[in-house]
Parts: C-alpha cells; structure tokens; sequence
C-alpha cells in the first residue's frame, strides 16, 4: 500500500501532478498567510439566541523554514482578530516532515500559542504526531505525553476526554474533547504500525451533566461516524484537506473512511462535522489546491 510520504514524494517528483510548479508548491502554498474559512449553521436543537462564534487552529506542525515561531506568531495575531468567542486548537503542533525540517523546540511554538486570547477561553486537545513525539508515552504507554503538561503548565487546558461547561448570553454550552485516535502506535512485522486509540466517547459524554448543547474537539474526524446525536458540532484536524487537491479530490486521505471526512462542512443524520485544512504540511513541505487555513464557525 503506497504510505502518505511515499505518494506525497511521487507528487514532488511529478511536479505535484502537473498543476503547479514545485516551487510554487513547496515554497509558496507552504507558507503563504493562511485563508480564513467562515461557516455559518444551526445545529438542530441549538438554543434560540444562543450566538457562538468559534475560531479554529489544525495542524500547526512547528519547524522551520516553513512554520517557525515569528509564523506561528503572526497567524496569533490573526486568529486574535478574527472575534472568536473561544479558540480552539486541534492538535499536532509539533513537526511532521522531520526528514526536509528542522523541528521547534516546544517552548517556542508555544509561548506564540499563549498569546491567543477569546472571551470563553482557548480550548485544545492533542494529535497523533505530538503523541509520536513522546518516546516515553510511546514505550510506557502512558495515559499523557510531556506535552499535555507543558501545554497546561503555560496556561492551555488541553482535554483528554473531558469536557467543560461555559455560558454565554445567559446560555450554557459544553466545550469537550477527545484524546487521540492514533496516540499509541505499536511497530508490527508485514506492516508498518498498529495505533491504538484513547479517545473515549462514553465518558467524555458522561462528563456532561445537562442538556446544554456540545462542541466537541478530536484530531481525527473518523470518530465522527461513533459520535452521539447529543453532540451539536464536532471539530478536527488531521487530514489538512489532503494536502494536494484537485477538482475537489486528494489522491491521498490520512483516513479509513477516504473522502468521507476529507474536508469542509459535513453532514450525516443531521450530525454536523467540520474538518479543517490545517496550518502546516507532514510527509512533505507541499500543498496544491489546499492553502494553510483558519477556520471560524459561527453557531445560531
């Protein structure tokens, strides 16, 4: 089976498929300032009067040249201007093209993310690569990484399938989150890795105590196919749209369901699903058709 590196090198190689230059592709899409994308929906059952405005931040993957600490500052101050009720962060902050890169050191994508500031908060959960970055975690299989603390030890909840209740214009809401689907990954012969998955539906759902209406964080959006009615929205990353789109197709999704929940606005059963673009590239320093993003959703 080709691996997303693999054909993420054969579309460099091709001059990403024909449709850009690899200079346009690696050097500029990369690190052009980032889109906004605006959706706007009620969910069903969503409180009459009840405005939230959500901004949202994927896939960060802090390294440099493509993604160092004055960039990520400078998308802050963006995401800071955009009038956000709360700011989400959904995961995979450190460096996922280790091979063409040099990674940050956490204290310096990090002190940029302490600077984001909304009136409900800044809310987080963790993604695989930053779980793939904690070598004792990985060996120890461990309930949290290094990052979770240090994340919290600067002034960021991070959630690991727990949730928090807020209230705005007289209203409650729940902001919860899930733990990574791909935390614990386990080398296997004839195969590359297992994962396993610590993300908990159940009891981050036990956690809410009334009918007040639920955001939910997750990296991957896989889990959306398990995910409750009760919950109003869900919100994740991972998939960074594809990477290399065209006419509304990647050849490659990091996910079991294809394009299902490649990316945008989903809706199934009335469940609404939207997965972001994200910030940063893995595998390879390229984007085509698929420019980093931030996200900003407004409910009501």
């Amino acid at each position: 089976m080709l691996t997303r590196r693999q054909f993420l090198g054969s579309v460099a190689g091709l001059g990403a498929l024909g449709l850009a230059s690899g200079g346009y592709a690696v050097g500029f899409e990369p690190m052009r300032q980032p889109v906004i994308t605006t959706y706007r929906l009620t969910p069903p059952n969503w409180p009459a009067g009840l405005r939230l405005r959500i901004v949202a931040l994927a896939d960060i993957h802090a390294c440099r040249p493509w993604m160092d600490a004055d960039r990520i500052r400078s998308i802050v101050d963006v995401a800071n201007g955009l009038g956000g009720d709360m700011i989400v962060l959904l995961g995979d902050y450190v460096i996922g093209i280790r091979h063409v890169a040099e990674p940050l050191a956490p204290a310096a994508w990090l002190q940029p993310l302490t600077r984001l500031s909304a009136p409900l908060g800044v809310h987080a959960v963790m993604g695989n690569h930053d779980w793939w970055e904690d070598m004792d975690a990985q060996r120890e299989r461990l309930p949290e990484t290094f990052l979770h603390r240090m994340m919290r030890d600067h002034g960021i909840p991070v959630y690991s399938n727990t949730a928090q209740r807020l209230e705005k214009d007289g209203h409650g809401l729940w902001i919860a989150g899930l733990e990574d689907q791909r935390a614990l990954r386990q080398a296997v012969p004839g195969r590359s890795f297992d994962m396993t998955s610590l993300a908990d539906v159940p009891k981050t759902m036990a956690a809410i105590t009334d009918d007040a209406p639920v955001v939910m964080m997750a990296h991957e959006p896989d889990i959306f196919a398990h995910m409750p009615d009760r919950v109003a929205l869900t919100l994740c990353g991972h998939t960074h749209g594809g990477q290399v789109q065209m006419f509304n197709y990647a050849p490659f999704v990091p996910s079991a369901y294809g394009q299902r929940y490649r990316y945008g606005h989903i809706v199934e059963e009335g469940k609404n699903l939207i997965v972001s673009g994200g910030l940063g590239c893995t595998g390879l320093p390229l984007r085509v058709g698929m420019p980093p993003e931030i996200v900003v959703v407004e409910l009501g």
